[in-house]
C-alpha cells in the first residue's frame, strides 16, 4: 500500500535540533490583516455601490467576473502592495482575497486572470469580434463606458465623503494639487515637460483639507498647464457638497500653479474663500523692497539672539495685467541664516497676514502633500503602464479609491493614535501584511492568526473601532441623491 510522503528539506543543526521545513502547512496566507478592512468597506457599500454604477460593455450573459469582483479584487491588490495587473496570476487562488472578493476558497472558484482585470480597464468586449474594426458598432459603446467610468468615479468621490461623516461641518477645505507622475514607455497623450525634466502625466487632485479625504483625480497629459480644468474639477466637488450641506463655508487652497484668473473669479463669483500662492515678480520685489531692507537692519543688530526673522504685509490694491480688478496679496519677507527670502499668497480672506499665511496656507503641508505622496509611495500611484490614456486614469481612480478607504480607516481608528497617525506603508507592514492559516468549513471560514503576532492586541482594537466607526455611520449619515441613472443617460 503507498504511503503519502510529505516533502522535507533538511538546512543546518542548531545543536542537537535539525531546521526542517515541509510542506504540509495547508492553505496559508499573508494579507489576513486586510480582512478589517474589507469588513468596513462592506459595512458601508463603498465598492458595491460603485460597481453597479460603473457600465460595462461586455455580453452580461457570458460574464464571469462581476463588475464589483474586479473592482474589488483590483483595489485590495493595490492596498496589499500587489499594484499590477500581472499580480493577479498568483493571488487568483490566494485564499485570502478569494475570501475578500465574497467567494468561498472551499469552492475552488479561481478569482480574474491579470489578462482578465486589464481588459476590465480597457472595457474591453469580445462582442463583434468578426467584424472588421471600423464596422463594430459596439466599439462606441466601449469609447462611451470608459470616458463614463471616470467621470462616475470621480463624482462618486466627494458624494461618499459627505456621506460618512458623522456631523455636518461647519466648514470645509478644499485642497487642489497637481503632481508629475513620471512615464516610462509609449503611454499615449505623455509629455516631456521641462520645469519636471522628464515624461510625464501631469494629474490633478482635490482633497478635503483636515482629513486628506480624496474629492477628485483627474489624469492630464504631461504638459498642460497646472491649473488645467481646475475650475471644472473644484465646480462638481461644490455642486455637490453644496447640495448636501448648502450652509457650509468652503475654503480652497493652492499653491501658484493654481494661481490664475479663472479660478480667482470662480471662486468670488461662488462664495468661496480661496488662499493662492504667487509666484515673484518685479513688482512686487520692488513693492517690499523697503520692508525687507528694515528687517536686514534689525537682523543686523539682533541676528545672533533671533536666527530667524519674518514681516507679513499686505497689498489690497494690487492687479496683474491679466485681471479684472485688484485683489489681496500677503507678503512674508523672512531672513535667516540661508538668505532672504519673499513669498507671496493672493486671497480673498480677511485677518491678519501671518494668519493667513501661516494659519492656512503653510498647512498644505499636511494636505495635500501628504496624502500625495503616500499614493505615490504607499499605493503605487505612479505605475500607469497602460498604453491608453483612459484605462491609466481608471487606475489612478483605483489607487485613489484604496487612499479613501485608508482614510476612512484613520477615521475609524482615531482613538488609537498609533494606527490612526500612521502611514500606508506602516499600516501594511504591522496590521495588513500577518499570515493567517485558512480553514473553511460548511459553516465558517477560519484564518488562525498566530498567538505570538506582536500586533494582536492592537489589530483586535482596530476590527472593534471599525465595526462601531461604521455602524454610527450608517445611523447618522445623510442621504444622497443617487447619481446613477443621471450619470448613465
Amino acid at each position: 500500500m503507498a504511503t503519502d510522503c510529505v516533502e522535507q528539506l533538511t538546512f543546518w543543526d542548531i545543536g542537537r535540533q535539525q531546521i526542517t521545513a515541509a510542506f504540509d502547512g495547508g492553505k496559508i496566507v499573508s494579507d489576513a490583516g486586510l480582512l478589517a478592512l474589507r469588513a468596513l468597506d462592506k459595512e458601508l457599500g463603498i465598492l458595491s455601490q460603485l460597481a453597479r454604477r460603473l457600465p460595462d460593455p461586455r455580453a452580461q450573459k457570458l460574464v464571469t467576473h462581476t463588475r464589483e469582483a474586479l473592482l474589488t479584487q483590483q483595489v485590495y491588490q493595490i492596498l496589499a502592495d500587489y499594484p499590477d495587473g500581472n499580480d493577479a496570476q498568483v493571488l487568483r487562488t490566494d485564499p485570502l482575497f478569494q475570501t475578500l472578493v465574497d467567494r468561498s476558497p472551499r469552492d475552488d472558484q479561481s478569482l480574474a486572470s491579470g489578462s482578465t482585470l486589464n481588459r476590465f480597464h480597457q472595457a474591453f468586449t469580445r462582442r463583434q469580434a468578426e467584424l472588421p474594426v471600423e464596422e463594430r458598432p459596439v466599439l462606441r459603446e466601449v469609447d462611451a463606458a470608459l470616458s463614463q467610468r471616470l467621470k462616475i468615479l470621480n463624482q462618486y468621490l466627494p458624494e461618499l465623503f459627505t456621506r460618512t461623516r458623522r456631523a455636518v461641518p461647519a466648514s470645509i477645505i478644499i485642497d487642489l494639487d497637481a503632481s508629475d507622475d513620471p512615464t516610462h514607455g509609449q503611454q499615449i497623450l505623455t509629455g516631456f515637460h521641462g520645469y519636471f525634466d522628464q515624461h510625464q502625466y501631469f494629474p490633478l487632485f482635490a482633497f478635503d483639507g483636515v482629513t486628506g479625504f480624496p474629492l477628485a483625480a483627474w489624469l492630464r497629459p504631461g504638459t498642460v498647464h497646472a491649473s488645467c480644468g481646475a475650475v471644472d474639477i473644484l465646480t462638481e466637488i461644490v455642486d455637490h457638497l453644496r447640495s448636501v450641506w448648502p450652509h457650509v463655508v468652503i475654503l480652497v487652497r493652492g499653491d501658484n500653479g493654481m494661481a490664475v484668473p479663472a479660478l480667482y473669479e470662480y471662486c468670488e463669483a461662488a462664495g468661496l474663500l480661496y488662499t493662492f500662492g504667487y509666484a515673484s515678480n518685479n513688482v512686487l520685489q520692488t513693492r517690499t523692497d523697503a520692508w525687507l531692507a528694515d528687517l536686514q537692519e534689525y537682523y543686523r543688530w539682533y541676528g545672533q539672539r533671533e536666527p530667524e526673522v519674518q514681516r507679513f504685509e499686505v497689498f489690497e490694491d494690487y492687479q496683474a495685467g491679466t485681471w479684472s480688478r485688484p485683489r489681496r496679496i500677503v507678503a512674508k519677507i523672512e531672513i535667516n541664516r540661508h538668505g532672504n527670502n519673499r513669498r507671496y499668497v493672493v486671497t480673498n480672506m480677511s485677518g491678519h497676514p501671518q494668519g493667513i499665511y501661516h494659519g492656512f496656507y503653510c498647512q498644505r503641508g499636511g494636505v495635500p502633500e501628504r496624502p500625495i505622496g503616500e499614493l505615490k509611495n504607499g499605493l503605487h500611484l505612479d505605475r500607469l503602464s497602460y498604453h491608453r490614456f483612459r484605462p491609466n486614469s481608471m487606475k489612478l481612480l483605483e489607487c485613489t479609491l484604496a487612499y479613501a478607504l485608508v482614510v476612512l480607516h484613520r477615521e475609524a481608528t482615531a482613538a488609537i493614535p498609533e494606527v490612526a497617525k500612521a502611514e500606508v506603508s506602516t499600516l501594511r507592514q504591522r496590521l495588513w501584511k500577518v499570515g493567517a492559516l485558512v480553514q473553511t468549513t460548511v459553516r465558517r471560514i477560519w484564518f488562525h492568526f498566530s498567538a505570538s503576532w506582536p500586533y494582536r492586541e492592537l489589530w483586535q482594537r482596530v476590527a472593534r473601532a471599525v465595526r462601531a466607526f461604521a455602524t454610527e455611520v450608517r445611523a447618522r449619515s445623510l442621504v444622497v441623491p443617487d447619481l446613477a441613472s443621471s450619470l448613465l443617460s
